[in-house]
């Protein structure tokens, strides 16, 4: 006699940014082979927002194939524009396409405190690796992507603070490798001003890709620029337990319903006045629109001001752009 399990016809979607690098979206595959090996029970199927075969569109309709739910989750640590706008647009369009599947949209991986143990971790083996492993005179520089959304790149300085706090390093910075700043090499020459005799990058990145071979470049650069100060380059992420543990409570607060289990930009009568009126997604265009929600939003919140969309869709690339990650597009709830 067969039993059905709850999960027979459900699907765990994993979205992926996507990287020019081939070997970086190998990861992200990689990463779902061993997730599968943790969870042989669930159908987890990946798909990639860009720069990669299998694109978020079509891998929604593949993952509602046989399937009464899809549970959309993405691997992606902070919220700028491909988790506010593009990932609930592809939703609502395979909503349409699918209307027999239920599709539910988890919460990014966020600032938590999963991520900050992984952060200490990769911190404390790359103080390992130096001469004198001594946190006084180790500045430290957390290191994200950067965005033009302010909740994404806050995200990255609420880590830096966390680091700080719980730890006994006088100096936890925070730089980005593209769109805001300050950029790294401006704050290794601060540190070195104050008297750094040692400095650890520390990548806010979960896998491989151009940015990550770029930041190694740079680092190379700075031991050249800086000879009197010892470099560490800690690891990108990746295939962590954290982050294996996070996915897996996002996908259960989903089954659970849980009230923050629900990305909050999903079904957000605000982003869907904005796709009505043109202005929503992955605009590779000249005009700029800015959408910011400022999570959590509580709608229904009284909106009595113009939603202007000014998408400032700070594509510091021109599409010959070496980005991994290199733009976001916000939106924000601006009161008049």
């Amino acid at each position: 006699m067969t039993t059905t399990h709850l999960h027979d016809f459900e699907t765990v979607l994993l979205v992926g940014h996507g990287s020019r690098e081939a070997g970086a979206n190998d990861e992200i595959e990689r990463f779902a082979q061993v997730w599968r090996a943790r969870q042989p029970e669930w159908r987890i199927e990946v798909c990639f927002i860009e720069f990669a075969p299998v694109m978020l569109h079509a891998g929604l309709r593949r993952a509602a194939q046989g399937a009464q739910r899809v549970l959309v989750l993405p691997l992606i640590l902070n919220a700028a524009g491909h988790v506010k706008m593009d990932i609930p647009q592809a939703i609502d369009s395979a909503r349409l396409d699918c209307p027999g599947t239920q599709f539910l949209y988890a919460p990014h991986l966020s600032a938590c405190d999963p991520i900050l143990a992984l952060l200490k971790r990769r911190l404390r083996q790359a103080m390992l690796s130096l001469d004198m492993p001594d946190p006084h005179s180790t500045g430290v520089v957390l290191l994200g992507r950067g965005a033009s959304d302010r909740q994404a790149n806050g995200d990255v300085a609420k880590m830096a603070r966390w680091l700080q706090e719980e730890g006994d390093h006088e100096l936890v910075d925070i730089a980005f490798t593209g769109i805001t700043f300050p950029r790294l090499e401006r704050v290794v020459q601060r540190q070195s001003m104050q008297m750094m005799s040692q400095v650890v990058v520390l990548p806010y990145y979960l896998f491989s890709g151009t940015l990550i071979s770029r930041i190694q470049r740079q680092v190379e650069h700075l031991r050249r620029q800086y000879p009197q100060i010892r470099f560490a380059l800690a690891d990108y992420f990746g295939a962590e337990k954290e982050i294996f543990e996070l996915l897996e409570q996002r996908a259960q607060d989903l089954r659970d319903a849980a009230p923050a289990a629900l990305m909050p930009c999903d079904g957000c009568k605000y982003r869907e006045i904005a796709i009505t009126l043109g202005h929503g997604g992955h605009h590779h265009g000249p005009e700029a629109h800015t959408h910011d929600h400022d999570h959590p939003h509580d709608h229904p919140h009284d909106h009595a001001h113009e939603h202007s969309h000014d998408h400032a869709h700070d594509h510091a690339h021109t599409h010959a752009h070496d980005h991994d990650h290199g733009h976001a597009h916000p939106h924000a709830h601006a009161p008049a």
